[in-house]
Parts: C-alpha cells; sequence; structure tokens
C-alpha cells in the first residue's frame, strides 16, 4: 500500500496492512483495524497529532485554560509540596497495617526510590490535573464534541451514511440481568464511568496502590472500561437512532472488543495532566472506529437484501461507503 493511503486513513504505517500485489478494499481495511479494538486509540493520538484540522481548533479552545491551570497548579505545588510530603510520612508510612506502606515498602516489597516523595508527587499531579480540569471546564468538552465531528466529517460522510440498526448476528444474545459476582462487577464498571463514581474508586478505594507505579491505574482502568467505551460510543448510537435495547445487544455482541478499546483509552485519560488531551484523541479515535463499525453494518445489510451466498465487495454494493 502506497504511503499516501496510509495518510488518507490518518493511521500510522504499522498499523495498516499492506499488500502491494493485490490492492485492498475500503471494507478489508476497515476489517483489519476492527480485529484490534485499541489500535483505534493509536489512531485518534496520531490524527490528533497530526490533523491541523483538528488540534489546531482544540489548541485555540483550551490554551488560555491551560495557561491558567498549570500557573495556579505550579504555584500550589511550589508552595505545599513539602507539607503534603510531611502528611503522607505522618499518617500513610506509619500505618503500614492500614494502607500496606512503609518509608522502604509497598506491601513488603522493596524499592529503588523514595516513597514519601513518589507518593507526594503522585498526590500533587493529580491536584494539578483537577485545577486544569476546572480551568478548562465547559471549553474541553467543546473540543471533544468538535474533534468527533471533525474526525466524522474527514471521511466524507453526511448525515445518510448512519443508517438504521441491522442486526449482524443470526441468533441475538438474549441481555439478561447480571447475578451474583457478576452483578457487582456491573456496579462497579457503572460507578467508573461516572466522574463521580471515578473519583471514589480512584481516590479512595484504590489509593494504597497509587503508590504503586501503574497498578492503580491498571484497575482503575479496568473497571472504566466497558463505561468509558460506551460513552464514547454515544454519538454513534445517537447518530444510528438506536434504542437501548439495541445499544445493550450491539455492545454485547462486541463486549470483549468494547473492553479492550475502553481500557486503552481509559488508561492514556488516566495520566495526571497529559490525560486531559487524551480525553480529545480518544473522541478522534472513537469516531474513527465508529465510521468503521458502520461500513460493516451497511455490508451486513448488502449481504442480507441480496441473500444467502452473496460475496460482492461493499463498495459496489453501497453508493454511501464509496467515499472512504
Amino acid at each position: 500500500m502506497s504511503s499516501t493511503s496510509s495518510r488518507s486513513y490518518g493511521i500510522p504505517g504499522s498499523l495498516v496492512p499492506h499488500d502491494h500485489d493485490h490492492p485492498i478494499s475500503s471494507l478489508s481495511r476497515a476489517d483489519a483495524r476492527l480485529q484490534f479494538p485499541p489500535s483505534y486509540v493509536i489512531v485518534g493520538v496520531y490524527r490528533l497529532c497530526t490533523d491541523k484540522n483538528l488540534y489546531v481548533p482544540a489548541w485555540q479552545k483550551c490554551k488560555h485554560g491551560i495557561v491558567r491551570g498549570l500557573a495556579v497548579g505550579g504555584i500550589w505545588s511550589f508552595f505545599t509540596f513539602a507539607i503534603q510530603r510531611k502528611f503522607i510520612e505522618l499518617f500513610l508510612l506509619n500505618s503500614p497495617r492500614v494502607t500496606g506502606l512503609s518509608s522502604e515498602t509497598i506491601l513488603g516489597y522493596k524499592l529503588p526510590f523514595n516513597l514519601a516523595t513518589y507518593a507526594t508527587i503522585v498526590f500533587l499531579s493529580s491536584q494539578v490535573t483537577a485545577m486544569l480540569t476546572f480551568f478548562l471546564s465547559r471549553n474541553i468538552g467543546i473540543a471533544r464534541t468538535r474533534a468527533y465531528d471533525q474526525t466524522v466529517a474527514s471521511r466524507g460522510k453526511g448525515p445518510e451514511f448512519w443508517g438504521p440498526y441491522v442486526e449482524e448476528w443470526d441468533k441475538p444474545p438474549v441481555i439478561q440481568k447480571r447475578k451474583g459476582w457478576g452483578k457487582v462487577v456491573g456496579t462497579v464498571e457503572s460507578i467508573g464511568a461516572h466522574w463521580a463514581g471515578r473519583f471514589i474508586v480512584k481516590r479512595v478505594l484504590l489509593l494504597p496502590f497509587s503508590f504503586v507505579p501503574f497498578l492503580g491505574l491498571l484497575i482503575t482502568a479496568y473497571l472504566k472500561a466497558l463505561g468509558t467505551a460506551k460513552y464514547l460510543h454515544k454519538p454513534y448510537f445517537e447518530a444510528k437512532k438506536m434504542t437501548r435495547d439495541q445499544v445493550s445487544t450491539f455492545i454485547e455482541e462486541r463486549k470483549w472488543d468494547y473492553r479492550a478499546f475502553g481500557f486503552a483509552a481509559s488508561l492514556l485519560e488516566g495520566l495526571p495532566i497529559i490525560g486531559l488531551a487524551f480525553t480529545v484523541s480518544n473522541r478522534v479515535g472513537a469516531a474513527m472506529w465508529a465510521h468503521d463499525l458502520e461500513k460493516h453494518q451497511h455490508d451486513v445489510a448488502n449481504r442480507k437484501r441480496l441473500g444467502p451466498g452473496s460475496d460482492i465487495p461493499m463498495q459496489d454494493l453501497s453508493p454511501r461507503a464509496k467515499h472512504d
């Protein structure tokens, strides 16, 4: 595949399947990406960093809030670092039976760095992130929405592209209420999808793990995965005018895809400070994934219309899917 074709998708060459002898159809390329949904998170970062139509409007909308937030956060960190470090030494590190922490170990494991200093940096980075979020407030929400809409527009698709829901399974799964442990997991996932729930899970329940590099981040991302992915695709479901039952069935049929995508997206969003930028890039990735899912929906609809045994490329069947 030529480099021009790769750039037209906004995808790094390593993520695009190559076949110089046999040109790959638009549906084949979409199917290749659909095999590994977390790749759309990388696609989102790549496109946000390289497409002026995405990063320029986002920066223009958020730059003043970023400058103010970093200024306040920097001053706050300078004057409170020593105080917060002392607090951690007195109340957390001196209560190893409760937190599993000490000045030299975490849950009994020795560390190659000073835990008090590391924990203080973790606390401060979370506080600075909260300050940035406060100063960005409404503007970053607008930037996220615009990033999604611009990504969809860049694919050359109008409102008519987003057709009605098409059931892809011969026997769709029956959505049943969770029981026992499954109900507990579902409740935690629902809590993790809401900002207040994320605060409780990350700042209270997972507090001891926050001091272990990446462990708290991984656990939080796991708990938020499905809810985050569902939230990021809310514009897609609305564009298709899907009912709540259709959304539930659609996600259930791809639950591990949604979990994988949501985990990768939540992992990046959970990073202190720079995670705010990933909340924008994840909208880009979600839009790219929605575009490919819809192309697949078109293909299924056309094959159902033609009947069993049809094996005609999608671009020969659906005029709406020609413009890639």
